[in-house]
Order: structure tokens, then sequence, then C-alpha cells
């Protein structure tokens, strides 16, 4: 099958790739990991770790799906082989599984930030109450719906009609906004306290090795490395297109954007809190909201004595948050399109049939919320494995061919050296061996029913549902192989 479509140019390419990397975990779930490892002490191994886990997986997505120009499952049959189309299938699955919960996050920050504009939000008196009777209620479904249909709209236009031409608007939208807010936030009296312990470290709490492993599962979560969205939307890259320098831009503006949400939010909070600050950032709150939904508004209120300039602000944030959880819904509603499109499946009907699923397996987590926590576990845990996937992916084709042919090709302008084979050998797998290992270890001491795959969140209910999809995916490896490799030759 020729492809059709491509991004018009380097800077499309860099945005909306940015967009699938800058989500609502840049800028609520990075902030708590951060306070609760120790500050200063948390970023060293986060930097570490971004250059031993999310660059070479970065540049490995870039280089399959420009090399392949299919998606996982047909990717996966043309680099390992085959008899290997089921992992990229379950890469799909881990992908599109954040995306039935993670419309429903979407939904979250749109109502938020009608509430914040209409000024409702800096009126409420128990932010906890108030979250509780907008979570327990039926909104959450209604906005749900809006985003999936928003998210429709914009994949149903294609690549330069659509993904590209919104991701131009929303990500230096989203960029400004966060601009604007980390300059408020660095200017209020006692913001320096926030930045200092930000940026100071502690080495006994470096030495703590669960810093470390935080500091890997926060890579893991927010540069969109192991995903398979990058491997999607690298298959419209041009053919001369550079893939390690797009894969370096992408990794390190991520977690640039990170660190300025990072420094907004304690700055903020050490300016503003009248308790102890690093308590009020650690909270996770249900399904990790504490922060954003229940303790930042109120510290929004706190801003100045005027409703209205709070109100301003408060809408900046959560259209901000917004911006990001719809940029990084577009690529996961885009990668099951591109899926579909790949057993010969129109776009049209594709995005009718993945946006109606969306809707309706979303619904559960719309209407309870240890469901979302329970899909949140399962294939938040489940990138880890699919990041293992990719490293075996090309291990089968051959590390220093993959090397030496795919990333360093046509259109290279800067050569990945033999460093590269090392990462992809060894240190992923050690990686995702330690991690995986660390957090169902974990799940044990806190559940006694560990095996129970009906619990929320232990190793049994994620072993079931892997488990689960896995065999589903192997009896049909061969079928999926020849409808997405042979019949697009």
């Amino acid at each position: 099958m020729k492809q059709q479509e491509f991004f018009s140019s380097r800077w499309a390419l860099i945005i909306s790739v940015l967009g699938i990397a800058v989500g609502t975990g840049n800028i609520w779930r990075f902030s708590r990991v951060v306070a609760q490892n120790g500050g200063g002490s948390f970023l060293i191994p986060w930097v570490i770790f971004l250059l031993l886990w999310s660059v070479p997986l970065i540049i490995a997505e870039f280089a399959i799906g420009k090399y392949a120009r299919l998606g996982p499952i047909g990717a996966f049959g043309k680099i390992a082989g085959k008899n290997f189309s089921w992992m990229g299938a379950f890469i799909v699955m881990v992908a599109t599984g954040i995306m039935f919960y993670y419309s429903v996050v979407t939904g979250w920050c749109l109502r938020y930030f009608f509430s914040a504009a209409s000024g409702n939000l800096m009126s409420v008196d128990n932010h906890l109450d108030y979250w509780n009777n907008f979570a327990s209620g039926n909104l959450p479904l209604l906005f749900h719906f809006i985003s999936v249909s928003i998210v429709a709209y914009i994949v149903y236009r294609g690549i330069t009609n659509g993904i590209e031409k919104f991701s131009k608007i929303l990500v230096p939208t989203l960029l400004i906004i966060l601009f604007g807010l980390f300059v408020r936030a660095i200017t209020l009296p006692g913001a320096s306290e926030g930045i200092k312990y930000f940026f100071t470290p502690d080495i006994n709490i470096i030495l703590d090795y669960k810093v470390w492993l935080n500091a890997l599962t926060q890579n893991a979560w927010d540069t969109g490395a192991g995903w398979g969205l990058i491997m999607t939307y690298a298959i419209y890259m041009r053919h001369k297109e550079d893939i390690s320098l797009n894969a370096s831009l992408i990794a390190f503006g991520n977690n640039s954007i990170s660190l300025i949400a990072g420094i907004t939010i304690f700055s903020t909070v050490f300016a503003l809190s009248s308790v102890d600050a690093m308590q009020q950032i650690s909270q996770s709150g249900p399904a990790n909201t504490g922060l954003t939904f229940i303790y930042l508004p109120k510290l929004f209120g706190q801003l100045s004595e005027s409703i209205f300039i709070n109100s301003i602000f408060a809408s900046a944030f959560f259209l901000a948050l917004f911006f990001a959880a719809l940029t990084s819904l577009i690529s996961m509603v885009e990668l099951a399109t591109r899926t579909l499109i790949d057993f010969n499946v129109g776009r049209r009907k594709a995005i009718i049939l993945v946006s109606v699923i969306c809707f309706l397996l979303g619904l559960p987590s719309a209407n309870n919320m240890n469901v979302l926590i329970n899909q949140d576990w399962v294939w938040g845990v489940g990138l880890l494995v699919s990041g293992a996937f990719i490293a075996f992916a090309i291990l089968r084709f051959g590390v220093d061919r993959f090397r030496t042919e795919v990333i360093n090709g046509i259109g290279s302008d800067v050569k990945i050296g033999i460093w590269y084979n090392a990462i992809i050998k060894y240190l992923i797998p050690v990686q995702v061996i330690v991690l995986v290992s660390w957090w169902m270890i974990s799940s044990v001491s806190w559940d006694p029913e560990w095996w129970n795959p009906f619990h929320t969140e232990n190793a049994g209910t994620a072993l079931f549902q892997w488990g689960l999809v896995i065999i589903i995916f192997i009896i049909f490896n061969n079928y999926m192989y020849k409808k997405t490799v042979e019949n697009n030759k």
C-alpha cells in the first residue's frame, strides 16, 4: 500500500509528536512524584533515565514507523518476523486501554475549565465535596462524550488537515499559557522557597533505590516512549526526515515542559499554602486527582482579592491541562484508527468504529472511579512491557543492522553510535525486569490477595488482563500478519 499522506514539514512533525508526549502526566503527576521523592534529589535519576529509557525508545519508535509504514501490528510483523505480530497488537491494546479512560480524564479537565471560566470554581467552599459531587454524577459522561467527539472530528480530517493543523494551534497555545502561569508563579512572594526545594538534592535521598525506580516510572509515563503512538505518527514522516535529532528534540522538549510545570506548581504551593506545602503537593486523592482538582483550585482562590483575576488564572491552568490531555488523546485515537486502516478499513469507517468503542468502553471509568484506577494500573504498568517488546523486535531484526540501516539511513543528520546497541540489548530489558518486579512485589505487600484478578490494584488483575489479551492475540497472530503485512505490500 503506497503511503498517501505525510506531515508537511519537520516543524509539523515535531509539534504533533510533542503533543503526544506532553500530557496530564507532565503537569499533575510529575509535580506529585517530585514532591514524594525529595524534590531536587529526584531530578538527577530522572534526567539519567531520560537518556537510558526515553531517548532510545523514542528513536526506536521513529525508526520502526518510518521503516515499516504500518501501525504496530504490521510493523512488528516486518521488523520482528511474522510470528510476532501479536506483540504489536499488545502495544495497540495497552495504548487503547489507556485511551478508554483517558478520554474521561480529558473530560474532567474540560469541565473544570468551564467551571473556572464561569467563576463558579472560585466560589466553592469545600473543593473535596465539589469534586466528589462532580465525579459521582452524570457530568463525567457528558464531558467524556464531548472529548471523544472533538478528537474524532480532528482525526477524521486526516494527518495534514486534522492532526497537524490542530496540533499547530493546541501545542503552542498550551506552551504560551504554561509560560504565563510560570511567570506569575515565580513572582509570587515566597515562591523562591519552592524553587529552592525543587532543585536542591539530598545525597541521602538520592541513594534510596525507590527514588530511582520512581524516576524510571515517570520517564516511562510522560515521554510517550513505548506507547506505539510515536511509531504511528512516524508512518507519516517524509523519507528524508531525520530520526535521531527529532527523537532527541521531543524527549528533551517534553522534559523541559515538565520542569516548567513543576516549578510553576511548587512556586504556587509554597507561596500560598498555609500548611505543609510538601504534604499538599504529594497528596494523591482519588485516581491521583488530589493536587489538581482539589488543592490547586483552592490555592487559585488565594492568588488575589479579585475573584475575576483568580478565575482567569484558574481558567488558564485548566485550559492548558485540557489541551495537554486532548493532544495526547488525539494520538491514541489515531493509533487505533491506523490499526484498522492497516486491516483495509477506510479512515471514515475506522474513526466511527474507534470513537463509538472509545465512548462505550470508557463509560465504566466515567461511572466508577475504581474501574478507572484499575485500568490506569493495568495498562500503565503494561507500558513497560510494551517497551520491552520494542527492544525485542529490534533484537530480532538485528540491533547493529537496525542502527546502521534504519536509524542512520536516508535523511539521517545525526548518526547514532554503537552505544545504542548496548542500551537496547541490555539496559532496556534490565530496566523493565527491575521495575515490573518492583511494582508486582509492592502490590503483593499492599494486598494479601495479590492473586485475585478482581481487585483494583494488584499483581493478579494486571497479569490476568495481560494474559487474556496476549492469548487472544497469539491465536490470531497469523491472521493479523496476513492482513496487515502481506495485504499491504
